[in-house]
């Protein structure tokens, strides 16, 4: 058996190919593989020995030759093949170990020009690897370190590699092209004539895993499944670890999401019970017990068989007040021993731990996407994600009346919390906890009138309470409405003509509205 290496990531070659050697393999390598596994005292071939003609070109042609993708193409099963590699005396490769050039890896560094970029678009390696991943029922490909040791494994039990891992290292080597292609024109396509970078490539070349299959999707007539990100960030629903429970659906997935996504929002513990994809009830405690106990007050009723989630790890006390509802999906950062076993009996509740973002100055070290993304027909909408966090010193007063520290503090929960409900979205709280909900109405007068009725039916008082809109009050009759059921403060963005007419009635009616020059639509 004849093994070319040929690795950028040298990663366990020597190891890998010190192995190959004692089980007889001839070993082939370039460049500086070939120079490290030599240095490490292995006989190894050059390529250009192999193929009689020298890399040129600073290192740019060396295996793109017929006696490399002879080796590589030719099918053992067909005679004339073999008889082609015969007359041309061409030797057969059986195991292709190649790494690309770290092309994605030098883009992401800060001052990478194109001519840097260009450097490490690896030619010889894809083309090498498209060869043997084609032939794949004889030839092995290796592109990644942690398919050494399995393969090994198969050489050293069976005497060589089986045909159902050739082809899972077909399918992988597959992949690895397409998306390092894909990365190239994201990058490519997004260069400005200036040499700036585009958030928009003229070309969007999506890279997802599959996770898992799924029962069916939104409705039971859909067929679904579950990708993540090629690279997920830190703390994302995709990086949960499932304990316990049935397998989620389509909806417990996406419901998942928008509790998770709120939750870790907050830097005190919290609670979020989401049902429908909109958050019924949100609150802060001391700890856990007391976060989950204030958020099921907002709407009892909308929190059975909804999704629940901590930004701490759940104990005993905590879980026992849970479990004391039907819920669908529970997560947290952990779950004590007490939790688990509280649990231990509810085999259909599905257990998600999800360990928090590292945290950080980038949209990426707090877990959060870069792009969002809707389809519509045959085409996608793209935008940058709506991460912006406001701080008290942004909120711009425009009333007589000024909050308290308490209702400013209230204020910035309330509309972390709008942020995640369905527009329009008005959104009632006091004292750290979502006090009455409106979502999703063609109205926001309407969303006003749904909150206020749903803490009637929680049995809850707004009096006092603040209260924020996604979008402006286009009419004082919104205003009114919210005053009425007993808000003293109002958070919205701003921006309407008709915001004078608001802030007029505002000061009528002797409240303090805050203006934050953002808003936040979720449909």
């Amino acid at each position: 058996m004849n093994a070319l290496l040929s690795v950028s990531d040298k990663t366990g070659i020597v190891e890998l190919a010190q192995a190959l050697h004692g089980l007889g393999v001839r070993l082939l390598s370039t460049g500086g593989t070939a120079r490290l596994l030599s240095d490490a005292g292995l006989p190894v071939t050059e390529v250009a020995e192999l193929t009689g003609f020298p890399e040129m070109l600073d290192g740019r042609v060396k295996t793109l030759h017929p006696k490399v993708h002879g080796g590589l193409l030719a099918r053992r099963d067909l005679p004339e093949h073999m008889a082609a590699l015969h007359r041309h005396a061409i030797t057969t490769i059986d195991i292709l170990v190649v790494n690309l050039y770290p092309f994605e890896q030098t883009v992401a560094r800060p001052g990478c020009t194109l001519e840097d970029a260009i450097e490490n678009i690896d030619i010889g390696g894809p083309a090498m690897v498209r060869s043997g991943a084609k032939n794949w029922k004889d030839v092995a490909v290796l592109t990644d370190a942690s398919q050494y040791a399995p393969v090994l494994g198969e050489l050293k039990s069976a005497g060589h590699v089986s045909r159902e891992t050739k082809f899972r290292l077909s399918v992988a080597a597959f992949n690895r092209i397409s998306n390092y292609d894909a990365a190239i024109s994201d990058y490519l396509s997004a260069l400005q004539e200036d040499g700036t970078r585009s958030e928009f490539p003229a070309q969007a070349n999506g890279r997802f895993v599959k996770l898992q299959d799924l029962r069916y999707g939104e409705n039971p007539h859909q067929r679904a499944a579950f990708y993540r990100d090629l690279h997920p960030a830190p703390g994302s629903l995709v990086m949960a670890q499932q304990l316990q429970g049935k397998e989620l659906s389509y909806n417990n997935i996406a419901d998942a999401d928008a509790a998770w996504e709120c939750v870790k929002g907050f830097d005190g513990p919290a609670c979020v019970i989401v049902k429908h994809a909109n958050p019924c009830g949100v609150a802060l405690g001391k700890d856990p017990l007391e976060a989950y106990s204030k958020a099921f007050q907002t709407d009892p009723t909308s929190a059975f068989g909804g999704i629940i989630a901590f930004n701490r790890p759940l104990d005993g006390a905590g879980a026992q007040a849970v479990a004391k509802q039907f819920v669908e999906v529970l997560m947290a950062p952990d779950f004590s021993a007490e939790a688990l076993q509280v649990f231990a009996g509810k085999a259909n509740v599905r257990l998600l731990k999800i360990a928090l973002p590292p945290g950080g100055p980038r949209d990426w070290d707090n877990g959060r996407n870069l792009m969002d993304i809707k389809r519509i027909g045959s085409g996608l909408l793209m935008q940058t994600a709506d991460n912006r966090e406001l701080t008290v010193g942004e909120l711009k007063v425009v009333t007589k009346k000024q909050p308290t520290p308490q209702e400013l503090q209230d204020l910035l929960f309330a509309w972390k919390v709008a942020k995640y409900v369905k527009s329009n979205a008005i959104v009632f709280c006091k004292d750290g906890m979502t006090m009455g909900v409106g979502a999703g109405q063609m109205s926001r007068l309407d969303s006003a009138r749904i909150a206020s009725i749903k803490a009637q039916h929680a049995k809850l008082s707004l009096q006092g309470t603040v209260v924020a809109s996604d979008a402006f009050f286009p009419f004082r009759d919104g205003l009114d409405v919210v005053v009425d059921a007993g808000a003293t403060c109002v958070v919205q963005p701003g921006g309407s003509m008709r915001d004078q007419e608001v802030i007029d009635a505002a000061n009528e009616r002797g409240i303090a509205m805050v203006f934050t020059g953002v808003r936040h639509f979720r449909h």
